[in-house]
Protein backbone atom coordinates (compact mmCIF):
# COMPACT_ATOMS: atom_id res chain seq x y z
CA UNK A 1 0.00 0.00 0.00
CA UNK A 2 2.88 2.37 0.75
CA UNK A 3 4.25 1.80 -2.75
CA UNK A 4 0.82 2.36 -4.31
CA UNK A 5 0.27 5.59 -2.37
CA UNK A 6 3.77 6.79 -3.24
CA UNK A 7 3.18 6.20 -6.94
CA UNK A 8 -0.21 7.94 -6.78
CA UNK A 9 1.36 11.00 -5.16
CA UNK A 10 4.16 11.03 -7.75
CA UNK A 11 1.57 10.63 -10.50
CA UNK A 12 -0.51 13.56 -9.26
CA UNK A 13 2.58 15.79 -9.16
CA UNK A 14 3.62 14.77 -12.66
CA UNK A 15 0.05 14.93 -13.94
CA UNK A 16 -0.35 18.48 -12.62
CA UNK A 17 2.56 19.59 -14.80
CA UNK A 18 1.16 17.74 -17.82
CA UNK A 19 -2.24 19.35 -17.23
CA UNK A 20 -0.79 22.87 -17.24
CA UNK A 21 0.99 22.28 -20.54
CA UNK A 22 -2.01 20.45 -22.02
CA UNK A 23 -4.16 23.50 -21.30
CA UNK A 24 -1.91 25.53 -23.60
CA UNK A 25 -2.35 22.96 -26.38
CA UNK A 26 -6.10 22.76 -25.96
CA UNK A 27 -6.68 26.54 -25.84
CA UNK A 28 -4.72 27.17 -29.03
CA UNK A 29 -6.45 24.27 -30.76
CA UNK A 30 -9.84 25.51 -29.63
CA UNK A 31 -9.22 28.95 -31.14
CA UNK A 32 -7.14 28.16 -34.24
CA UNK A 33 -7.56 24.40 -34.81
CA UNK A 34 -3.74 24.33 -34.62
CA UNK A 35 -1.44 21.98 -32.72
CA UNK A 36 1.41 24.15 -31.45
CA UNK A 37 4.17 21.54 -31.21
CA UNK A 38 6.60 24.26 -30.08
CA UNK A 39 4.67 24.60 -26.83
CA UNK A 40 6.85 22.12 -24.95
CA UNK A 41 9.94 24.11 -25.86
CA UNK A 42 8.34 27.25 -24.46
CA UNK A 43 8.35 25.30 -21.18
CA UNK A 44 12.10 24.81 -21.64
CA UNK A 45 12.59 28.55 -22.24
CA UNK A 46 10.80 29.25 -18.96
CA UNK A 47 12.95 26.78 -17.02
CA UNK A 48 16.18 28.14 -18.50
CA UNK A 49 15.14 31.73 -17.82
CA UNK A 50 14.28 30.87 -14.24
CA UNK A 51 17.62 29.10 -13.78
CA UNK A 52 19.60 32.14 -14.99
CA UNK A 53 17.49 34.50 -12.87
CA UNK A 54 17.73 32.36 -9.75
CA UNK A 55 21.51 32.12 -10.00
CA UNK A 56 21.79 35.89 -10.47
CA UNK A 57 19.49 36.63 -7.53
CA UNK A 58 21.36 34.19 -5.27
CA UNK A 59 24.66 35.86 -6.18
CA UNK A 60 23.35 39.42 -5.83
CA UNK A 61 21.15 38.88 -2.75
CA UNK A 62 22.67 35.91 -0.89
CA UNK A 63 20.48 36.38 2.19
CA UNK A 64 17.17 36.28 0.31
CA UNK A 65 14.93 33.35 1.38
CA UNK A 66 14.65 30.46 -1.06
CA UNK A 67 10.91 30.84 -1.79
CA UNK A 68 11.41 34.50 -2.75
CA UNK A 69 14.31 33.54 -5.01
CA UNK A 70 12.12 30.94 -6.71
CA UNK A 71 9.35 33.53 -7.05
CA UNK A 72 11.83 35.89 -8.73
CA UNK A 73 12.73 33.14 -11.20
CA UNK A 74 9.06 32.57 -11.96
CA UNK A 75 8.49 36.31 -12.35
CA UNK A 76 11.21 36.40 -15.01
CA UNK A 77 10.13 33.17 -16.74
CA UNK A 78 6.48 34.10 -17.31
CA UNK A 79 6.98 37.36 -19.29
CA UNK A 80 9.87 35.82 -21.23
CA UNK A 81 7.71 32.87 -22.32
CA UNK A 82 4.82 35.20 -23.16
CA UNK A 83 7.06 37.29 -25.42
CA UNK A 84 8.47 34.18 -27.12
CA UNK A 85 5.05 32.61 -27.69
CA UNK A 86 3.47 35.83 -28.96
CA UNK A 87 6.36 36.32 -31.38
CA UNK A 88 5.92 32.74 -32.58
CA UNK A 89 2.25 33.40 -33.26
CA UNK A 90 2.90 36.71 -34.99
CA UNK A 91 5.83 35.61 -37.16
CA UNK A 92 5.23 31.91 -37.80
CA UNK A 93 1.52 31.15 -37.46
CA UNK A 94 -0.42 34.27 -38.40
CA UNK A 95 0.82 34.39 -42.04
CA UNK A 96 -0.31 30.74 -42.40
CA UNK A 97 -3.72 31.18 -40.81
CA UNK A 98 -5.57 30.51 -44.08
CA UNK A 99 -3.06 27.98 -45.40
CA UNK A 100 -3.71 24.20 -45.49
CA UNK A 101 -3.42 22.67 -42.02
CA UNK A 102 -0.24 20.79 -42.87
CA UNK A 103 1.70 24.06 -43.37
CA UNK A 104 1.36 25.44 -39.80
CA UNK A 105 1.91 21.93 -38.41
CA UNK A 106 5.27 21.63 -40.18
CA UNK A 107 6.07 25.20 -39.14
CA UNK A 108 5.37 24.32 -35.49
CA UNK A 109 7.82 21.42 -35.67
CA UNK A 110 10.39 23.74 -37.24
CA UNK A 111 9.91 26.33 -34.48
CA UNK A 112 10.39 23.57 -31.89
CA UNK A 113 13.70 22.52 -33.44
CA UNK A 114 14.80 26.15 -33.72
CA UNK A 115 14.12 26.86 -30.03
CA UNK A 116 16.02 23.73 -28.99
CA UNK A 117 18.96 24.64 -31.20
CA UNK A 118 19.10 28.22 -29.91
CA UNK A 119 19.01 26.97 -26.31
CA UNK A 120 21.78 24.48 -27.10
CA UNK A 121 23.92 27.28 -28.58
CA UNK A 122 23.38 29.53 -25.56
CA UNK A 123 23.49 26.98 -22.74
CA UNK A 124 25.37 24.07 -24.28
CA UNK A 125 24.49 20.39 -24.35
CA UNK A 126 25.23 19.69 -20.69
CA UNK A 127 22.70 19.46 -17.88
CA UNK A 128 22.51 22.48 -15.56
CA UNK A 129 21.74 22.16 -11.88
CA UNK A 130 18.73 24.08 -10.64
CA UNK A 131 19.30 25.16 -7.01
CA UNK A 132 17.20 23.58 -4.25
CA UNK A 133 15.35 26.62 -2.94
CA UNK A 134 12.74 24.90 -0.79
CA UNK A 135 13.24 22.56 2.19
CA UNK A 136 14.28 19.08 1.08
CA UNK A 137 13.06 17.15 4.16
CA UNK A 138 10.34 14.71 3.10
CA UNK A 139 6.99 14.55 4.88
CA UNK A 140 5.47 11.15 5.67
CA UNK A 141 1.87 10.86 4.43
CA UNK A 142 0.40 7.44 5.19
CA UNK A 143 3.73 5.75 4.56
CA UNK A 144 4.47 7.71 1.38
CA UNK A 145 7.05 10.49 1.24
CA UNK A 146 6.29 13.89 -0.28
CA UNK A 147 8.60 16.91 -0.41
CA UNK A 148 7.60 20.54 0.18
CA UNK A 149 8.41 21.18 -3.49
CA UNK A 150 5.88 18.54 -4.58
CA UNK A 151 3.26 19.96 -2.24
CA UNK A 152 3.91 23.40 -3.72
CA UNK A 153 3.52 22.00 -7.24
CA UNK A 154 0.15 20.46 -6.39
CA UNK A 155 -1.16 23.61 -4.71
CA UNK A 156 0.09 26.07 -7.34
CA UNK A 157 -1.11 23.90 -10.24
CA UNK A 158 -4.56 23.60 -8.66
CA UNK A 159 -4.76 27.37 -8.15
CA UNK A 160 -3.57 28.02 -11.73
CA UNK A 161 -6.17 25.65 -13.19
CA UNK A 162 -8.90 27.16 -11.01
CA UNK A 163 -7.86 30.67 -12.03
CA UNK A 164 -7.88 29.79 -15.73
CA UNK A 165 -11.31 28.17 -15.42
CA UNK A 166 -12.74 31.27 -13.73
CA UNK A 167 -11.13 33.52 -16.34
CA UNK A 168 -12.60 31.56 -19.25
CA UNK A 169 -16.07 31.15 -17.74
CA UNK A 170 -16.60 34.35 -15.75
CA UNK A 171 -14.77 37.19 -17.51
CA UNK A 172 -15.33 39.22 -20.64
CA UNK A 173 -12.05 37.96 -22.11
CA UNK A 174 -13.12 34.36 -21.50
CA UNK A 175 -16.47 35.00 -23.16
CA UNK A 176 -14.68 36.43 -26.19
CA UNK A 177 -12.35 33.41 -26.28
CA UNK A 178 -15.30 31.02 -26.24
CA UNK A 179 -17.09 33.00 -28.93
CA UNK A 180 -14.01 33.02 -31.16
CA UNK A 181 -13.55 29.27 -30.66
CA UNK A 182 -17.19 28.66 -31.56
CA UNK A 183 -17.25 30.79 -34.72
CA UNK A 184 -14.59 33.46 -35.36
CA UNK A 185 -16.53 35.15 -38.19
CA UNK A 186 -19.68 35.62 -36.14
CA UNK A 187 -17.59 36.71 -33.15
CA UNK A 188 -15.93 39.36 -35.34
CA UNK A 189 -19.36 40.64 -36.43
CA UNK A 190 -20.23 41.03 -32.74
CA UNK A 191 -17.18 43.24 -32.20
CA UNK A 192 -14.64 40.66 -30.99
CA UNK A 193 -11.09 41.36 -32.18
CA UNK A 194 -9.99 37.86 -33.14
CA UNK A 195 -6.30 38.80 -33.46
CA UNK A 196 -6.31 40.18 -29.92
CA UNK A 197 -8.03 37.05 -28.59
CA UNK A 198 -5.55 34.77 -30.35
CA UNK A 199 -2.60 36.71 -28.92
CA UNK A 200 -4.11 36.53 -25.42
CA UNK A 201 -4.64 32.79 -25.84
CA UNK A 202 -0.98 32.28 -26.75
CA UNK A 203 0.03 34.51 -23.81
CA UNK A 204 -2.05 32.52 -21.32
CA UNK A 205 -0.68 29.25 -22.66
CA UNK A 206 2.87 30.58 -22.39
CA UNK A 207 2.32 31.65 -18.77
CA UNK A 208 1.12 28.15 -17.88
CA UNK A 209 4.06 26.59 -19.74
CA UNK A 210 6.49 28.84 -17.85
CA UNK A 211 4.91 27.78 -14.56
CA UNK A 212 5.20 24.12 -15.56
CA UNK A 213 8.83 24.60 -16.61
CA UNK A 214 9.81 26.14 -13.28
CA UNK A 215 7.95 23.34 -11.48
CA UNK A 216 9.83 20.64 -13.38
CA UNK A 217 13.17 22.37 -12.82
CA UNK A 218 12.50 22.78 -9.09
CA UNK A 219 11.25 19.20 -8.68
CA UNK A 220 14.11 17.49 -10.53
CA UNK A 221 16.78 20.15 -9.76
CA UNK A 222 18.03 20.13 -13.36
CA UNK A 223 17.50 21.97 -16.65
CA UNK A 224 18.50 21.01 -20.18
CA UNK A 225 17.97 22.38 -23.68
CA UNK A 226 15.96 19.25 -24.58
CA UNK A 227 13.86 19.13 -21.41
CA UNK A 228 10.66 20.46 -22.97
CA UNK A 229 10.34 18.08 -25.91
CA UNK A 230 9.16 14.91 -24.17
CA UNK A 231 6.89 16.65 -21.62
CA UNK A 232 5.41 18.56 -24.56
CA UNK A 233 4.57 15.34 -26.39
CA UNK A 234 3.12 13.83 -23.23
CA UNK A 235 1.04 16.94 -22.57
CA UNK A 236 -0.28 16.71 -26.13
CA UNK A 237 -1.19 13.08 -25.37
CA UNK A 238 -2.97 14.29 -22.22
CA UNK A 239 -4.93 16.87 -24.23
CA UNK A 240 -5.99 14.19 -26.73
CA UNK A 241 -6.85 11.79 -23.90
CA UNK A 242 -9.14 14.31 -22.22
CA UNK A 243 -10.57 15.72 -25.46
CA UNK A 244 -8.55 18.41 -27.17
CA UNK A 245 -10.40 21.70 -27.22
CA UNK A 246 -11.92 21.03 -23.79
CA UNK A 247 -10.33 22.72 -20.76
CA UNK A 248 -11.66 20.22 -18.25
CA UNK A 249 -10.58 17.41 -20.55
CA UNK A 250 -7.02 18.75 -20.60
CA UNK A 251 -6.92 18.86 -16.80
CA UNK A 252 -8.39 15.37 -16.46
CA UNK A 253 -6.15 13.98 -19.20
CA UNK A 254 -3.02 15.42 -17.60
CA UNK A 255 -3.79 13.97 -14.19
CA UNK A 256 -4.77 10.57 -15.60
CA UNK A 257 -1.67 10.38 -17.77
CA UNK A 258 0.55 11.26 -14.82
CA UNK A 259 -1.07 8.51 -12.74
CA UNK A 260 -0.80 5.93 -15.55
CA UNK A 261 2.86 6.77 -16.11
CA UNK A 262 3.76 6.74 -12.43
CA UNK A 263 1.89 3.53 -11.62
CA UNK A 264 3.32 1.91 -14.73
CA UNK A 265 6.84 2.89 -13.71
CA UNK A 266 6.26 1.45 -10.25
CA UNK A 267 4.92 -1.89 -11.38
CA UNK A 268 6.37 -2.46 -14.86
CA UNK A 269 9.16 -4.59 -13.39
CA UNK A 270 6.68 -6.93 -11.68
CA UNK A 271 4.39 -7.03 -14.71
CA UNK A 272 7.21 -8.04 -17.07
CA UNK A 273 9.09 -10.31 -14.68
CA UNK A 274 11.99 -7.87 -14.44
CA UNK A 275 12.43 -7.64 -18.23
CA UNK A 276 11.59 -3.90 -18.26
CA UNK A 277 12.61 -1.34 -15.64
CA UNK A 278 11.13 1.94 -14.46
CA UNK A 279 13.17 3.85 -17.06
CA UNK A 280 10.71 2.52 -19.65
CA UNK A 281 7.93 4.63 -18.15
CA UNK A 282 7.74 6.88 -21.23
CA UNK A 283 6.16 4.09 -23.28
CA UNK A 284 2.93 4.34 -21.29
CA UNK A 285 2.12 7.83 -22.56
CA UNK A 286 2.34 6.72 -26.15
CA UNK A 287 0.46 3.48 -25.52
CA UNK A 288 -2.33 5.67 -24.11
CA UNK A 289 -2.17 7.92 -27.17
CA UNK A 290 -2.49 4.96 -29.56
CA UNK A 291 -5.40 3.49 -27.60
CA UNK A 292 -7.28 6.78 -27.42
CA UNK A 293 -6.83 7.55 -31.11
CA UNK A 294 -7.98 4.02 -31.94
CA UNK A 295 -10.90 3.59 -29.56
CA UNK A 296 -12.14 7.13 -28.83
CA UNK A 297 -10.47 9.79 -31.04
CA UNK A 298 -12.56 12.57 -29.50
CA UNK A 299 -11.13 11.86 -26.04
CA UNK A 300 -12.79 11.06 -22.72
CA UNK A 301 -14.75 14.31 -22.53
CA UNK A 302 -15.22 14.86 -26.24
CA UNK A 303 -14.66 18.23 -27.83
CA UNK A 304 -16.84 21.24 -27.11
CA UNK A 305 -15.48 23.24 -30.02
CA UNK A 306 -17.96 23.07 -32.90
CA UNK A 307 -16.84 22.00 -36.35
CA UNK A 308 -16.38 25.00 -38.61
CA UNK A 309 -17.97 25.26 -42.00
Amino acid sequence: METLLQQILNGLVLGSVYALVALGYTMVYGILQLINFAHGDVLMVGAMTAMVTVRWVMTTFPDLPGPLVLLAGLAAAIPTCIIVNVLIERIAYRPLRNAPRLAPLITAIGISIMLQTMAMIVFGREYHQFPNLLPTDSINVGGALVTPTQIGILVIAALAMLGLTLLVERTRLGRAMRATAENPKVAALMGVNSNHIIVMTFALGAALAALAGVMLAANYAVTHFYMGFLPGLKAFTAAVLGGIGNLYGAMLGGLLLGLVESLGAGYIGDLTGGFLGSHYQDIFAFIVLILVLTIRPSGLMGERVADRA
